[in-house]
């Protein structure tokens, strides 16, 4: 089941939120996600979705996420997928390999890792690759 918010700034405004996993909650395996959803919990494994993904001030994920946009505000250690943008928030913190279009860290937002910056039609992985490190000063 689906429901919508109506005005959240991190996910956009409207948009059809099919789930969230809250704090104190903690999952091993693979999260399949149809929708826009929200983790504020632990995850570690899989994260596979069509559509956006947010992580929370208070997650902290490990493993892979493959998806549409994902918006991190918490933090991530592993690898990403994203076909269309990557945020990393003034809290956030990502440590590894992100493969997208774009890539969006705003003040105070932490990326330590390689970056491979694909063409929009681009899923071969032929596109160029960035290693960076970025942090707040």
């Amino acid at each position: 089941m689906a429901w919508k918010f109506g005005q959240d700034t991190k996910g956009g405004a409207g948009e059809e939120w099919t789930g969230f996993i809250d704090q104190g909650v903690s999952l091993e395996g693979t999260l399949q996600i149809n929708g826009t959803f929200r983790v504020d919990g632990k995850i570690k494994g899989n994260i596979v979705s069509d559509q956006t993904l947010v992580l929370g001030d208070n997650a902290k994920v490990e493993g892979q996420i493959e998806g549409n946009k994902i918006v991190i505000s918490g933090h991530f250690d592993g690898i990403i997928f994203a076909k269309g943008r990557v945020e990393i928030q003034p809290k956030g913190v990502v440590t590894g390999e992100i493969h997208s279009p774009c890539l969006v860290i705003d003040p105070g937002g932490i990326f330590d890792g390689r970056c491979h910056m694909l063409g929009a039609a681009d899923s071969t992985g032929t596109g160029v690759t960035i290693p960076i490190r970025a942090s707040a000063q």
